[in-house]
């Protein structure tokens, strides 16, 4: 005989009966050890379903802790049954009650045949495997580890950190290199008898029955000792996710794992009626093939991985509790946040859609309702102007309207008037394109003909937030693309400013500004902010502003005058 198969079983016995039937008719031997936590009433199930059979046995049972002893003293006893039995075996495959042979074992026998000294086990020290996943590397074999990880947490953690603070470590037996891998190998009789065998066994089940998962490390470390050729890598495909849990695979993953070419894959789910069917049928065939090729599928794990911990760009996890920092990106398309520019410009909405085929909203923050383009009450996604809908959740309101509408660029107005709750979440942004006049918020005030003294206390309150909201664009970690103007700068040269947030949105050569918005009115802006000052208001924000602003030829000729009252 060349093959002889160990099966590890806990649940799902019927599947278990199935499989253990499949390799029965192949011609190997089959050892399976059925979990001591597993009922004594579908023990015997599966005993009678299986018949008396001289090439199934049942071994010793064991009691099964993940992460524990119990594992490798299972896989021990139905090794040593299988090996007194069949003497003659070339290999011993491991597998487990949820392995599936994918291609035909007459398959798997010829390989093994064509590599009679190979031991296929994975096996790499700590320093070179990348798989521990949230658990402990080298710590795994210098600490004590006397209690199951999944039953006994707090007491794992207190025994780990109580080793940890008095500086224990226990002494690697002589002769043993730790070395860790995949649970699920295929080694020569030759190598397991003389693990089974050798005479410091003793010894080194006392070492390794305090290590972390010795099912991951036990064989793997004496294979190394004992081994005349090792391949490194499973004939199983086992594949785990990002957080170390196994992938479960269904009936929809039957292509996926045709194109594998491995022998065996796991875990599957007992309900994969069409897996076991396809790879179970007597009418199976498979054409010639090469060495089993994982890589094949390796890089859709690696999307699957990517797309479940990063997402689509502007989506978000929808669990009851989603991780924070694990979006893709904070929205799903570039944006545009325009600060002070209607204040400065007649029309000025208007003007930049007409110029760049964008949708330019008005003041989406707006303490009355949301400004949508238009004057419209909803948008795409049924989003609605409701400024107290809006404001349960300001960040979920930006971010749905970006992806409900994307392919076309959006703007919007922002200023010190509007909710500023949405402000960091703009800051930090990379999607955001923010361009802000500093200090044209007073424009408006300028212009109105309010009391004096109600500008003056108004243009205060409303320096403080455009202040604070600077002081957030200015942070190293801003994220979102920034440029920020002095009115006066701006007012100096408009049409390159423009310039600016017309290649934000419309990115590619320059275009031709025609016609150019129509600049408000500032003759006499100079003096009103310096009357601010003459009443102890500093408004420091629009720069250095001239007093005497000369008068556009285009620009309206009148405007109502404010009143000034000496306080």
């Amino acid at each position: 005989m060349s093959l002889g198969v160990i099966m590890l079983v806990h649940d799902a016995l019927g599947r278990a009966a199935q499989v253990a039937r499949h390799w029965r008719a192949a011609g190997c031997p089959v050892v399976i050890h059925v979990d001591a936590n597993t009922g004594q009433t579908d023990f015997d199930a599966l005993r009678s379903a299986l018949g008396d059979d001289p090439l199934v046995q049942f071994c010793e049972r064991h009691r099964c802790e993940w992460g524990t002893w119990g594992i490798v003293a299972a896989t021990q006893s139905a090794a040593g049954l299988l090996l007194a039995r069949h003497g003659d075996l070339g290999h011993v495959l491991l597998t487990s009650g949820s392995c599936l042979p994918l291609r035909p074992v007459s398959e798997l026998i010829a390989y093994l045949a064509r590599h009679p000294d190979t031991d296929f086990i994975e096996s790499a020290t700590t320093a070179e495997v990348p798989w521990t996943v949230g658990g402990l590397d080298e710590e795994r074999f210098t600490l004590r580890f006397p209690f199951a990880w999944k039953k006994h947490r707090r007491l794992f953690d207190c025994a780990v950190n109580i080793q940890r603070r008095i500086g224990w470590h226990r002494r690697i037996p002589a002769g043993i290199r730790p070395h860790m891998g995949s649970q699920w190998w295929c080694l020569t009789g030759a190598t397991l008898r003389a693990i089974l065998t050798d005479p410091r066994r003793a010894e080194f089940e006392r070492y390794f029955r305090q290590v972390w998962i010795p099912d991951e490390s036990y064989y793997q470390s004496l294979a190394r000792r004992h081994s005349g050729r090792i391949e490194s890598r499973s004939l199983t495909l086992s594949r785990f996710d990002f957080q170390g849990k196994p992938h479960v695979f269904y009936d929809d993953h039957l292509q996926l794992l045709r194109r594998s070419s491995c022998f065996l894959a796991r875990k599957i789910w007992p309900h994969a009626e069409g897996l076991y069917r396809a790879f179970l049928g007597d009418g199976q065939k498979s054409p010639a093939r090469a060495d089993p090729a994982p890589a094949r599928i390796d890089r859709l794990f690696l999307r699957a991985t990517e797309r479940r911990t990063r997402g689509q760009p502007g989506l978000y996890m929808q669990s009851r509790h989603p991780n924070p920092g694990w979006e893709n990106g904070l929205t799903a398309a570039p944006y545009s946040v325009l600060g002070g520019f209607a204040e400065l410009f007649d029309d000025f909405p208007g003007w930049l859609a007409r110029a760049t085929a964008a949708r330019v909203h008005g003041h989406l923050f707006a303490p009355g309702r949301a400004e949508f383009c238009g004057g419209e009450s909803t948008v795409q996604g049924a989003l609605s102007d409701s400024a107290a809908k809006r404001d349960y959740d300001p960040r979920a309101f930006l971010t749905s309207l970006v992806w409900n509408t994307r392919g076309e660029h959006q703007a919007f107005l922002f200023g010190p008037r509007d909710n500023q709750q949405i402000a960091p979440f703009l800051a930090a942004d990379p999607n955001a394109r923010i361009t802000v006049i500093l200090g044209a918020w007073a424009v408006p005030l300028f212009r109105s003909a309010r009391p004096f003294a109600d500008l003056r206390r108004e243009a205060a309150a409303l320096q403080r937030i455009e202040s604070a909201h600077l002081e957030l664009l200015r942070q190293p970690r801003a994220g979102a693309r920034i440029r920020v103007w002095s009115m006066a700068d701006f007012i100096e040269a408009p049409l390159e400013s423009l310039q600016v947030v017309i290649d934000n949105i419309v990115p590619g050569p320059k275009q031709h500004l025609t016609p150019l918005p129509r600049l408000v009115d500032l003759d006499g802006f100079g003096q009103f902010l310096q009357d601010l000052r003459n009443q102890g208001m500093h408004p420091y924000l629009m720069g250095d502003f001239p007093l005497e602003q000369k008068q556009d030829a285009e620009s309206e000729p009148s405007r109502k005058p404010y009143l000034v009252h000496e306080q």
